[in-house]
């Protein structure tokens, strides 16, 4: 072997030992500030096995006068539910599924799409902190964020009005349940299933993915869950100070995180199939699609699908 062949065979293993250890040292750090799961004066987590519904539970737990965050978390329900009819699949013990109790304090009625927000851009956003091997490089891949650089590797996205997408697939869903006490909102339910290392689905759901199938080996839940909590909790300030400036603030973040905004698709309303872009999401939450001719349709949440 030459010189210079050894040479660069020396390099590129350097390469390689700086990419472990560019990596241990981000996961290390990733787990300094992951969210502790322990009870505390804001916050409990209750563990369940198995229950109805996670929202459920907590709708029925008594809470009064409790002003701490409360998690429940189960290995199966047996009547987990999406939204409206909908069901969600889950295989025990292999994916999240778990619900929040909140209090938000001062959050206006007018503004209350903002929970809806808040837990969908802090679950896209611990999604984007796992990563995803680039492929075709042979030997050792260097990693890519869960939201990679390059478009035709796919990246993840917020559905409107909520559900989290990789590519044209759903990876994890929510159900939010909102009390309201005058022109506020007295607490939320926020009910979480997260496809996490199911891969076989057997339900007429026609797009399921979990997050084990897209970067190629099984995920710690537990991980998961700590990574959500994480980052819902930096966003809980903007929940309970309710301040208009840091809301639309929010608000622009969520609109710039959705799937096919801007681009031309097919929708189904209760008029049938047309072809339309999305051009607005409202504060409200409506959806504001344009369609061909030019005409501006405004939807609530259920009044239109998505062809895909």
């Amino acid at each position: 072997m030459s010189y210079f062949a050894l040479f660069c065979l020396v390099l590129a293993l350097e390469r390689e030992k700086f990419t472990i250890f560019a990596l241990y040292f981000r996961d290390y750090r990733a787990m300094e500030t992951r969210f502790c799961l322990k009870d505390s004066p804001t916050f409990r987590m209750i563990a369940l096995d198995e229950v109805d519904s996670t929202n459920s539970f907590l709708r029925h737990l008594d809470t009064s006068g409790d002003q701490r965050l409360t998690l429940a978390t189960a290995e199966f329900q047996s009547a987990g539910r999406g939204a409206g009819t909908n069901r969600w699949e889950s295989a025990r013990g292999e994916n999240l599924l778990f619900s929040l109790h909140m209090m938000p304090g001062n959050l206006p009625v007018r503004r209350m799409f903002a929970i809806s927000e808040v837990t969908a851009l802090a679950l896209k956003e611990s999604f984007d902190s796992f990563s995803l091997p680039l492929q075709g490089r042979g030997g050792l891949s260097a990693a890519a964020p869960f939201t990679p650089p390059l478009e035709e590797e796919g990246e993840t996205t917020i559905k409107w009005p909520n559900d989290i997408y990789f590519e044209d697939s759903k990876v994890a869903g929510m159900l939010i349940e909102n009390d309201l006490q005058g022109a506020l909102v007295q607490r939320s339910i926020i009910g979480i299933g997260i496809n996490v290392n199911q891969r076989r689905f057997v339900s007429d759901a026609p797009n399921p993915r979990s997050l084990a199938d897209i970067v190629g080996h099984d995920v710690d839940r537990r991980l998961v869950l700590e990574r959500f909590m994480e980052r819902f909790m930096n966003y809980m300030p903007t929940l309970d100070a309710s301040k208009l400036d840091a809301l639309d603030a929010l608000h622009n973040r969520y609109k710039s995180c959705l799937y096919r905004f801007g681009e031309e698709h097919e929708f189904v309303d209760e008029m049938g199939v047309f072809c339309a872009r999305i051009i607005d999401v409202e504060q409200s939450g409506h959806l504001v699609l344009q369609d061909k001719a030019g005409s501006l349709r405004r939807y609530e949440f259920k009044e239109v699908k998505f062809r895909i």
